[in-house]
């Protein structure tokens, strides 16, 4: 049995299919209309290899019936975004696991890709472990690390992370059904936990030093909601940006510094400077910095808010 949602989940389906593994049936999701959709569907997958589709809202008694019935020896789940009662849990007699986009203990939670380049985090990785009543918390199977570097954004990152959760899929589910899987518990007391990020949390506050407004940047840009500022009243979505500077400067934060050659605007931050690449105005077309912000990018006195 099978709650996936996203590429992640698509990936780990793809993994077990090509293990002959019997899923007998798929938890996902309904795509929310106002999301960016650039993932394939796990529902459109399972149809395609006969696998029965359930998009409840909730894991309701329903739900739980129908697990019952399909009797899986196995649970798994990849991205699916309801945690899972213990009762389901507990109708897999070989176990229940979770595959989660971070090295546990540390970002257990919600969205640990982005939180991990808004925090500025150089590895990353994926953790197959045992689900419990609490999230993320159960003992661990096995993990694989991978390096994050400035060119990173929550996108490129993410798709590093699925060959990762595959590869894992791959070597352990063998060993889980053969009952030879590794275990070890987690030191949660070493660990760290997230909530679910809003489009307000991509709020720049330009006092930050320019490394924290780059990492925020690269951690909300395409297809996630984007990090913003506002300009004389309005909202600009910053899309792209790199640093030019990490200390000095000393110039008011906010203060637009001017533009490039190549469509950058130069921004001070707390400490250091910010080029921004490309910007948006709320309801407008994306573009070059400089071509958004037009003759503000060089009037001088302008400031971001």
């Amino acid at each position: 049995m099978l709650f996936a949602y996203h590429e992640a989940g698509y990936a780990c389906m793809e993994a077990l299919l090509g293990l002959g593994a019997p899923i007998t049936g798929l938890f996902t999701h309904r795509d929310a209309p106002d999301e960016e959709i650039w993932w394939r569907s796990c529902a459109a997958l399972a149809r395609a290899h006969g696998i029965p589709v359930h998009t409840p809202e909730q894991l309701d008694d329903d739900a739980l019936a129908e697990v019952r019935r399909c009797a899986p020896d196995v649970i798994y789940a990849a991205y699916y975004r309801s945690l899972i009662p213990p009762a389901l849990l507990a109708l897999a007699p070989l176990g229940a696991y979770n595959l989660h986009g971070s090295m546990l203990p540390k970002y257990r939670g919600r969205v640990p890709v982005n939180w991990m380049l808004v925090n500025g985090e150089t590895e990353g990785g994926v953790t197959l472990h045992h689900m419990v009543t609490r999230a993320d918390a159960g003992d661990i199977v096995a993990q694989r690390a991978i390096g994050i570097d400035d060119s990173d954004t929550a996108l490129t990152l993410y798709r590093k992370l699925i060959p990762l959760w595959a590869a894992l899929i791959n070597e352990y589910h063998p060993l889980i059904v053969a009952g030879r899987a590794p275990r070890r518990a987690q030191d949660l007391s070493r660990g760290s936990y997230y909530g679910r990020r809003r489009p307000e949390d991509g709020r720049i506050d330009w006092r930050w030093p320019a490394r924290r407004i780059f990492n925020l940047v690269r951690a909300v840009t395409h297809p996630y909601p984007g990090a913003f500022g506002l300009v004389e009243g309005r909202k600009l979505f910053i899309w792209e940006a790199r640093v030019a500077a990490e200390s000095g400067g000393g110039e008011p934060a906010g203060m637009i510094l001017g533009s490039r050659s190549n469509g950058a605007v130069e921004v001070a931050a707390g400490d250091g400077r910010i080029l921004i690449g490309r910007a948006q105005f709320e309801k407008q077309a994306e573009d070059t910095a400089a071509n958004v912000l037009g003759e503000l990018a060089d009037r001088g006195g302008v400031r971001l808010e």
